[in-house]
């Protein structure tokens, strides 16, 4: 992340400046894509102005906040921020999250080509592969009813198919 302080009508410190490097890792914590923060601080009539606008990928934010002390309004300019940055966050979360359930539920028929003069019509569900463990999948897929279980293998980070041969027997299938 770029960090750009501006400073009006006061001579910006060392501390200052480190204080708001420290205030922006703790925003990374939060949102590590954040591509630039910038400060606008000015002292205006004995208050400390702090004017906070972040870049992030398709969003702009910004905070201000207004105090007696330059540390706590850039302190509070940057708490204002972490609310912003939760909040869009979830909203991304909430996004896939139904865009995931959607494709989950999602059936499509087809069409296949005409074979012995009979048309052939294939049921396509299309799912969204959850990553896990292979023993995680063994798991989940014991408490479904399904005869397959599809997941993405973490370890190899592909996509996986567990089939149930028997009671006690099971076919793992990678590609």
């Amino acid at each position: 992340m770029q960090i750009t302080i501006t400073a009006r009508h006061f001579h910006l410190t060392h501390a200052i400046r480190d204080h708001i490097n420290e205030s922006c890792e703790k925003l990374e914590k939060y949102f590590e894509n954040i591509i630039t923060a910038h400060f606008i601080l000015s002292l205006e009539n004995n208050r400390n102005n702090v004017e906070l606008v972040i870049h992030a990928p398709k969003h702009n934010l910004k905070s201000e906040a207004i105090e007696k002390d330059m540390y706590i309004s850039i302190d509070n300019a940057v708490d204002k921020m972490e609310q912003q940055i939760k909040k869009m966050k979830e909203k991304w979360a909430d996004y896939h999250h139904k865009r995931g359930i959607k494709e989950n539920s999602q059936f499509v028929f087809a069409n296949l080509i005409e074979r012995d003069d009979k048309r052939r019509t294939i049921k396509i569900k299309r799912i969204l592969a959850e990553g896990m463990s292979v023993n995680e999948a063994l798991d989940r897929f014991d408490e479904i009813n399904d005869p397959y279980f599809v997941f993405k293998n973490e370890e190899t980070d592909r996509v996986n198919v567990i089939v149930k041969k028997n009671d006690q027997h099971y076919k793992l299938i990678e590609p």
